[in-house]
């Protein structure tokens, strides 16, 4: 057995890639002389599966307004300082560009035209594009062998373990750490050459900083302002890069609850920079044009192997489970008082009985449920994904990961919180055939969530990598 010590009106994210070069669906919005951003105008609206509207643009936290201590993209854009960018010709960077420029385009094509020789020709093992998990298969597929062709990141190596370069790869911010380990192992797309790079991950661990410099008694908050700003502070004196794109191509990932507090210190980081993100919350200003979510997944031992069980439909005998601190947020609290002990057919816990197990009740439950706590995000829902359960997802303002290429309501039931009430009617109305194609595709979807080690192709690891190549396809950087 192995063991880790170490280190949703469409297609969201995933159409603004396909559509850049349809110049009606376009608007191509020119920044000073240094960036374009590109965003979809009318018709198109972004749209969360579960909690309304994004926002157009970024708002500026209110918590922060009246010290105005951060300051908006357009006037970042605007400034004199980044005016400044482009007074002299970067080879590299145009270069660069010109990559994604010609995968923008073969990435529109196999949008439009699915059935062209250039699409239809392409061979993999791997993957068959067809099913209605995806979004656009054929994009999804296109785009999938365009990152592994060309798509390069640049780690910085500044800093050191354990709060850089390393990450705990056991429990529920397990991810964190994982994704730190295999990024730090990587030979596909990892360069050593920040020239040839499109995108430079910042590789602090926003778990690992609270774990040994966060005083539980104190509770110093500030000793995440005071490792990220220093540390941005020192990869922007040494290189150029956060100063030639104020941070537009830069990533940092983070699987802790305070990980988008990590980024409120540095306004280009918060604003500019892509945040890959468990918490992936719109109301606390996530924006998943530029923000990219990703799945949290509880290893609680560290263990990467036979994470998946098979049962069939028709030996799950329980409608729906769910197991959970009932303290845990206001949705569980209307989970718990609706539901706890009043029907059969659905199976509420705050602690098992003894002898029963979490992973067996979840093998013969047919729906499980995954409301979220604290925060939006849920480990249950890749629980339950394993398990070949149909995720019931209760949540607000959450951005599901990997959304701008995955169609979960193909694979999942998304309930309003209004509409906790009414569970059972809910999951009773859903016909024998359309829960059979669920699982179906539950079955499917588990690739793209599993963990290993090394990666393989479309698992979690190359996911995550595939939504970081997507926002960086949403910017041009002008030399």
């Amino acid at each position: 057995m192995r063991r880790y010590t170490r280190k949703h009106h469409s297609s969201l994210i995933l159409l603004a890639v396909i559509s850049i070069a349809v110049a009606s669906a376009i608007v191509v919005f020119k920044v000073s002389k240094g960036l374009s951003w590109h965003y979809l105008a009318s018709p198109w609206t972004w749209t969360s599966t579960l909690g309304g509207p994004f926002p157009s643009r970024h708002a500026i936290d209110k918590r922060k307004e009246k010290a105005k201590e951060y300051i908006n993209l357009e006037r970042i854009w605007n400034d004199e300082s980044v005016k400044r960018i482009g007074k002299h010709r970067d080879g590299s960077l145009e270069m660069v560009e010109a990559d994604l420029a010609k995968a923008r385009a073969l990435i529109r094509d196999a949008a439009l035209n699915p059935s062209n020789s250039s699409t239809s020709e392409l061979t993999d093992s791997d993957y068959v594009p067809q099913g209605d998990i995806y979004r656009n298969p054929h994009a999804f597929h296109r785009s999938y062998l365009l990152m592994e062709k060309m798509f390069k990141i640049f780690v910085y190596e500044e800093g050191e373990p354990p709060l850089f370069h390393y990450g705990s790869c056991k429990d529920i911010y397990s991810m964190e750490g994982l994704f730190m380990s295999l990024m730090e192992q990587d030979t596909r797309y990892r360069t050593w050459d920040p020239n040839e790079a499109h995108v430079y991950f910042l590789p602090f661990s926003v778990v690992m900083i609270l774990e040994h410099l966060f005083d539980p008694i104190i509770r110093d908050k500030a000793v995440i302002e005071r490792t990220v700003v220093d540390y941005v502070g020192i990869i922007s004196n040494k290189y150029p890069f956060w100063n030639r794109s104020i941070g537009v191509d830069h990533f940092m990932l983070s699987c802790h609850d305070w990980g988008p507090r990590a980024t409120w210190y540095v306004k280009e980081l918060y604003y500019n920079s892509i945040r890959v993100l468990c918490n992936a919350n719109t109301s606390e200003y996530f924006n998943p044009k530029k923000d990219a979510s990703f799945p949290e997944i509880n290893l609680v031992t560290g263990e990467i192997t036979n994470l998946t069980a098979h049962l069939p439909p028709s030996h799950r005998s329980i409608l729906a489970f769910f197991a959970g601190n009932l303290y845990h947020g206001k949705i569980r609290a209307l989970v718990f008082k609706h539901w706890k002990g009043k029907d059969n057919d659905i199976q509420i816990y705050e602690k098992l009985p003894v002898g029963v197990s979490y992973s067996e009740m979840m093998k013969k439950s047919r729906f499980c449920l995954c409301p979220s706590g604290h925060e939006v995000a849920s480990p249950r829902i890749v629980e339950a994904i394993y398990a070949e359960c149909v995720p019931v997802i209760i949540s607000q303002n959450y951005v599901l990961p990997f959304s701008d290429v995955l169609r979960w309501e193909s694979f999942s039931i998304q309930v309003a919180v209004s509409e906790i009430a009414n569970l059972k009617n809910i999951l009773m109305g859903i016909s024998e055939g359309r829960y059979d194609r669920m699982v179906e595709n539950v079955k499917k979807v588990q690739k793209h969530f599993l963990v290993n080690d090394p990666p393989k192709r479309y698992d979690v690891f190359n996911m995550i990598i595939h939504s970081v190549w997507l926002r960086r396809l949403n910017v041009r950087i002008y030399s």
